[in-house]
């Protein structure tokens, strides 16, 4: 740290890293890697770049998540300025969910891992089958 720079509860231990390292330990950007690479995360991500969505349309949308695991990620991406929560004073209190700026950055990084993973999944399950079927070899070999 800088001599003159003092840390306030709540912020990195550095004022700054110079050059971000993501194989560092400390680094801040490794969290940042495991939000934005976490399936839910981008579920959410990609459901709401078409356009927001209120909570409940986000999960029927989302196969498989739970409440609770929608409403932490959902407050994750948000903490993070991913996505925005919205408000509306009505009754009952409406709340809907959209990509910020940032997070629409974000949505081109991820479309292009869905379309690898959608055009390479057929020569994944080869490759898959293929290691199971050696594993299976082996372990008869080795008897």
């Amino acid at each position: 740290m800088q001599e003159g720079t003092f840390t306030a509860p709540g912020y990195l231990q550095e004022t700054a890293r110079l050059t971000p390292d993501v194989y560092a330990a400390d680094c801040p950007t490794r969290q940042l890697l495991d939000r934005i690479a976490d399936k839910w995360s981008v579920l959410i991500l990609t459901t709401l770049g078409g356009g927001g969505m209120r909570f409940n349309g986000l999960r029927r949308r989302i196969d498989g998540i739970s409440q609770k695991m929608l409403s932490q990620t959902l407050r994750s991406l948000e903490r993070d300025g991913l996505v925005l929560r919205e408000v509306v004073p009505t009754v009952p209190v409406s709340v809907s969910y959209a990509v910020t700026p940032l997070g629409r950055e974000l949505l081109d990084a991820l479309q292009a891992m869905i379309d690898w993973a959608e055009r390479r999944m057929a020569a994944v399950a080869s490759a898959q089958v293929a290691y199971d079927r050696r594993e299976v070899e082996l372990s008869v070999m080795a008897r």
